[in-house]
């Protein structure tokens, strides 16, 4: 599906879980915990100064943030520049300057110094600390490292951008020591991470032999390599926009613990990658600061899979507790035996749980429910992205299976929400009432669940509350001049119009600018003038 709304956020808070492996991640609920107690620490209590938030801590959970105040919905939290920054896991090649994907440059430009390749000679971040680095340069050319990049593959060549992160989080020992110290805090889970023989054999073959033995990096032991490995996996935030991705490091903010209905939202400058960090809702003094490590539009039994896989814990949080999560139904199967039957798992805190119709008790175990979603899934996924047919031809064939809300049904949904009235011979003004009104109803379904998973100010509610904004308009408009709507009517919907438009704009005008999401706020602007003229 479309990747309008990014994908939040790999990171993860310091000492969740390394007593036991079956520690939770949810901490929605520490703040009236009489346990809790605030880190009687130097650092902190200075760090803590005039902030909008408190550092916490509890036995079980480590280190998390709760609002030092009373805080409105849109408050900046955190601004702070990236400790360290590079490619993500299995990265295509991207420049090292300023993280652009080096497949769609024509002509690579190659560092005059070390010989790595680079986007072009005036690559902004070309010998900038949060970039292609004067130090890294040296190192690189040092060790020869360029040199790697014409023996290996087109698989292999992944795997060297994967570990250039990693080298870079180690050369701060030597380049930058309060860096360093900052990175060396952040949570590994080495003790968890080794007992899991894929993901420690595989940084070992190919991050750490890579670094240590093939590049010549003697001087940072094993197990060092290894616990950067995990701190990149858990406390990671993916930054960048327009055909730019990176992940990066950041202080504070690898504080904020998860939650499955997040309170904040984060952009990062296009250019710098420094994080700002709000609220989307207010938030009471002493509530808990949380943000999603997963993907909210996913339902239970995938996302807590996700997080333990990713993130090493099981979450427990609200939404995660209730089958029916929050009462949206984005895990509901429909049930073949009966009619108007929701099937539900019996202990959504189970992964092997039964599912069980509501109302004749029919049931189907855990494992078949699995099978089931990831065919589902892989059908999904192998749709033409830009055909309307094919999305709306999946919402019919399984309109019996999956409840309307579920998840899978989400996701084609919002495909179809930027698809009609983008796509070529189905523009805005092409379309008939009938697809107008389809995309209207796209928009309502979505927004009715996202307003409970990601409510306030979320990137992914500005993009629907636009794309509503334009079906309804020309919806109205048509059925003005076929005089089939009254006065009070228009009146009613266009007011409706304004409030979407309004919040459209209120909420992705903070994105960085450049950036799709941002030129849409400019759009939503226009049309707010346009409205007042009307």
């Amino acid at each position: 599906m479309p990747n309008s709304n990014k994908k939040i956020k790999k990171h993860k808070r310091k000492n969740h879980c390394d007593k036991n492996n079956d520690s939770t991640g949810n901490l929605a609920d520490l703040s009236s915990n009489e346990d809790d107690i605030n880190i009687m620490n130097d650092d902190f209590e200075k760090l803590q100064v005039d902030k909008p938030y408190q550092v916490k801590y509890s036995e079980i959970y480590g280190r998390y943030l709760v609002a030092s105040r009373d805080l409105k919905k849109g408050e900046i939290l955190i601004e702070t520049d990236a400790l360290v920054i590079g490619p993500c896991a299995e990265s295509l090649p991207l420049c090292l300057g300023c993280y652009v994907d080096l497949v769609n440059v024509p002509r690579k430009y190659y560092c005059p110094d070390c010989g790595w390749i680079l986007c072009q000679k005036n690559c902004p971040g070309y010998h900038t600390p949060h970039g292609h680095s004067e130090w890294e340069c040296k190192s690189f050319k040092e060790h020869n490292l360029a040199s790697f990049l014409l023996k290996c593959d087109e698989k292999d060549i992944r795997f060297i951008f994967e570990a250039i992160l990693s080298l870079r989080c180690l050369l701060m020992r030597q380049i930058d020591h309060d860096k360093w110290i900052k990175i060396s805090e952040m949570e590994s889970h080495n003790k968890i991470r080794r007992n899991i023989p894929t993901l420690w054999d595989r940084n070992q073959e190919l991050i750490v032999d890579r670094i240590r033995y093939q590049w010549g990096y003697k001087e940072f032991t094993e197990d060092e390599i290894h616990t950067i490995c995990g701190i990149l996996e858990v406390n990671s935030f993916e930054v960048g926009t327009n055909g730019c991705r990176a992940r990066a490091l950041f202080p504070e903010a690898y504080l904020i613990c998860h939650n499955c209905q997040p309170n904040t939202t984060h952009t990062d400058d296009t250019l710098t990658h420094k994080l700002h960090l709000r609220t989307t809702v207010p938030l009471k003094k002493g509530s808990t600061i949380t943000l999603s490590y997963s993907y909210t539009l996913q339902g239970t039994l995938k996302r807590r899979d996700h997080l333990h896989e990713s993130k090493f814990f099981w979450c427990t949080c609200n939404r995660c507790k209730d089958p029916t999560e929050l009462g949206t139904h984005a895990s509901t199967l429909l049930c073949p035996k009966c009619t108007n039957g929701f099937i539900l798992s019996t202990d959504s805190l189970n992964q092997d749980a039964d599912w069980k119709c509501k109302k004749c008790c029919y049931a189907v175990s855990g494992k078949s429910i699995l099978i089931l979603l990831d065919r589902l899934f892989d059908e999904l996924e192998v749709l033409d992205p830009n055909s309307i047919k094919d999305y709306e031809e999946y919402l019919k064939r399984y309109a019996n299976v999956l409840h309307q809300n579920h998840y899978l049904m989400l996701s084609a949904k919002h495909s179809l929400c930027q698809l009609i009235g983008r796509s070529d011979g189905f523009l805005i003004n092409e379309l008939n009432l009938s697809q107008l009104q389809r995309k209207e109803q796209y928009c309502r379904d979505l927004l009715a669940v996202v307003d409970v998973f990601e409510p306030g100010m979320s990137r992914l509610r500005g993009i629907i509350c636009y794309e509503m904004h334009a079906a309804m308009m020309m919806i109205i408009t048509r059925e003005f001049e076929n005089r089939t709507i009254n006065s009070n009517q228009l009146r009613s919907r266009l007011k409706e119009i304004v409030k979407l438009l309004h919040e459209s704009n209120d909420i992705l005008k903070i994105e960085p600018i450049g950036s799709p999401e941002y030129s849409m706020s400019l759009a939503a602007q226009d049309a707010l003038k346009k409205m007042g003229n009307i």
